[in-house]
């Protein structure tokens, strides 16, 4: 998870459109985040495997589709999250880089920057899980300091509040407003991504069924308040108009205006670490779906390799940082490699969304016998909520970006043909 970028609504001034709607796409974010991770905890408690999503689906559905969730976030979402965050981090450390030297950064320096990062994590990974485990706590520690100390500064020293006061909310709701309260969650549920990261190494955490639940609700909560402050404190600070100008580099901008260029180069510090640990977290995770979905015959077979002296499967996160190696080059094709990034997996990550929340339900009907030790509490009505807002968000995503979602989507369905592979091998 990570705030440092914000983003006007759309393609329309953001105080054209209102702060209001600026604070309401956050706000949607955290609620539904919320609620999916009630739908979550039922899952992690009844089902606590490693892999995440991929171990749900593959109770609920047929053997294809929980394929086709781990192909696609191998080939696509998972791993262009990771070089998202990395893009963030060669982002600002290009910020320290010109400031010092005074000299531009080329983009041959920010995929650098980027490249370095990932490899370093992954091989740091595969040193074990104590270790990489740590180094994320003292990663995530540093972060939520920096989180804290970012929004009393921002809030505290004196700012411009007419932005929270002119144009609040729109004179009139329309297509194109929702339109662009929906371009905003494209990046509202990016930031809020990694939630569920604890669920995929469910089977290497102490005692699951109590400590994953505790872990999913507390932090989505003190996330989600922690987000708001500090994004409140960006528009106090920088005021919308001067947000939509900036695009990039929100947080260090905002630093800069209240402690001048020593800010700026703490704040840059502060989110290099922060954007550090969570590429850390993703690459520690993620990579034991891959391992899940080998160690089931549905993947590589050299991924469901365990190290014998770390225990952990170094061959998948080898591949993992391989691949996304693959999508950091191709991103640079781009003007807006980050954005495009985004625009390219936010789709298939919505429509595979929609079957891993409705397998609650599917579960309580194929599985009504089997402890829960947590059940999402009216259950209904919370799905309700969380599939609509998923569909809104798919329908919205399509809508906005119809050919990166339709990449997106060929390159997922793709793994139809390596299936067939696989089930033609088996039966030799």
């Amino acid at each position: 998870m990570d705030p440092s970028r914000t983003y006007a609504l759309g393609e329309v001034p953001l105080a054209q459109l209102s702060i209001g709607l600026f604070f309401l796409a956050w706000i949607i974010g955290g609620v539904f985040t919320f609620l999916a991770s009630l739908c979550y905890a039922e899952l992690v408690t009844l089902l606590p495997h490693s892999g995440g999503p991929y171990a749900y689906l593959k109770a609920a559905y047929p053997e294809i589709v929980t394929f086709l969730r781990g192909w696609t976030m191998f080939f696509v979402s998972e791993t262009a999250s990771i070089v998202a965050v990395a893009l963030v981090f060669s982002e600002y450390a290009s910020i320290l880089w010109e400031q010092t030297s005074g000299i531009e950064a080329s983009w041959s320096m920010h995929a650098t920057a980027a490249l370095l990062l990932i490899w370093l994590f992954s091989f740091a990974n595969c040193l074990g899980l104590a270790l990489s485990g740590l180094l994320q706590n003292i990663l995530s520690a540093i972060k939520i300091f920096a989180l804290i100390v970012m929004s009393g500064l921002f809030l505290g020293v004196d700012g411009g509040d007419g932005a929270f006061q002119e144009n609040f909310w729109p004179s009139k709701w329309g297509w194109g407003t929702m339109l662009a309260l929906g371009q905003a969650m494209r990046y509202t549920f990016f930031a809020y991504s990694g939630w569920e990261g604890a669920t995929y190494i469910a089977e290497e955490v102490r005692k699951p069924r109590r400590n994953l639940p505790i872990s999913l609700f507390l932090g989505i909560g003190f996330v989600m308040i922690l987000y708001l402050l500090v994004n409140a404190g960006y528009v106090y600070q920088l005021g919308g108009e001067r947000i939509v100008v900036e695009r990039k580099g929100i947080a260090a901008a905002a630093m800069e205006n209240v402690l001048g260029l020593v800010g700026l180069f703490i704040l840059s510090a502060f989110v290099m670490i922060s954007t550090a640990g969570n590429v850390s977290t993703q690459i520690l995770v993620k990579a034991r779906t891959w391992y899940a979905m080998a160690r089931d015959g549905l993947f590589f077979s050299s991924f469901a390799r365990l190290s014998p002296r770390s225990n952990t499967p170094n061959i998948a996160l080898l591949g993992q940082a391989s691949w996304a190696s693959v999508l950091l080059f191709c991103s640079f094709s781009f003007e807006n490699s980050y954005e495009t990034l985004i625009d390219f997996f936010s789709f298939t990550s919505a429509f595979f969304n929609l079957l891993s929340f409705a397998a609650v339900g599917i579960l309580r009907y194929k599985m009504p016998k089997t402890e829960r030790p947590f059940r999402t509490p009216c259950l209904k009505i919370v799905l309700s909520i969380v599939l609509s807002i998923q569909l809104w968000f798919l329908l919205i995503t399509l809508y906005d970006r119809p050919l990166e979602s339709l990449f997106g989507l060929g390159l997922a369905f793709s793994g139809i043909f390596y299936y067939f592979y696989v089930k033609k091998i088996r039966k030799i």
